[in-house]
């Protein structure tokens, strides 16, 4: 039955609403992973994102994609609880674990494990409008353990605009989506992280370009 709700929601509710109110121009959407497992790193600083990210996807693989979200916000009572699991069909990340001995990766890992795309925001939370803040490393810790993953990077722009952190009311402004090639573990660290923060940027420098000197 949560399966039929969360078709439906995404159907009726998120993508008119994005199609329609926002409205996308979306580069190089092939680029996106068509199965799992798959992970898409993107900036985030609007509610709209993961709403963005996974209309993308389609209907075809709804089932398939799940944003990775904290679980002291998404969990905090038992009605989010079930709308953020059930119908938005995110995987709690737990980001303080104090006194337990306990892997915040098991449930990115299992997904992973099942062939499922995921949706990461490693920035951590949603910042100031249309400033991308440096990505945390725990992507890379992610990229290690499942080498065989592909990290595609996404840079989105205007949404910030659309319905920025602390706002709860929606303006209608054109998004651009910027999509990159996937990028793999690349055996350390550092240059994992130099990596996406390298695709990252390129991406971001494309939102100077016009659209008709990119089609």
């Amino acid at each position: 039955m949560t399966d039929v709700l969360r078709h439906l929601y995404f159907l009726l509710i998120v993508r008119p609403v994005i199609l329609v109110v926002i409205g996308l121009n979306v580069r190089r959407s092939n680029l996106l992973p068509d199965q799992g497992p798959a992970v898409v790193v993107a900036n985030h600083n609007s509610h709209l994102d993961t709403m963005v990210l996974m209309t993308l996807f389609g209907m075809r693989r709804l089932k398939d994609v799940h944003p990775v979200a904290a679980a002291d916000h998404f969990l905090r009572n038992r009605l989010m609880a079930w709308f953020s699991t059930k119908i938005i069909g995110i995987i709690p990340l737990e980001r303080e674990i104090k006194g337990v001995r306990r892997d915040p990766l098991a449930g990115i890992c299992q997904a992973l494990d099942e062939g499922k795309i995921l949706i990461l925001f490693p920035e951590g939370s949603r910042g100031a409008p249309e400033i991308r803040e440096a990505f945390k490393t725990g992507i890379a810790h992610i990229a290690k353990r499942h080498p065989e993953v592909p990290f595609t990077p996404v840079f989105m722009h205007g949404l910030g605009r659309s319905l920025p952190k602390g706002e709860g009311i929606l303006v209608p402004f054109f998004c651009d989506v910027f999509i990159g090639q996937a990028i793999g573990w690349t055996g350390k660290k550092d240059s994992f992280m130099q990596a996406i923060a390298d695709a990252m940027s390129a991406l971001e420098a494309e939102k100077e370009i016009p659209r008709w000197e990119t089609s």
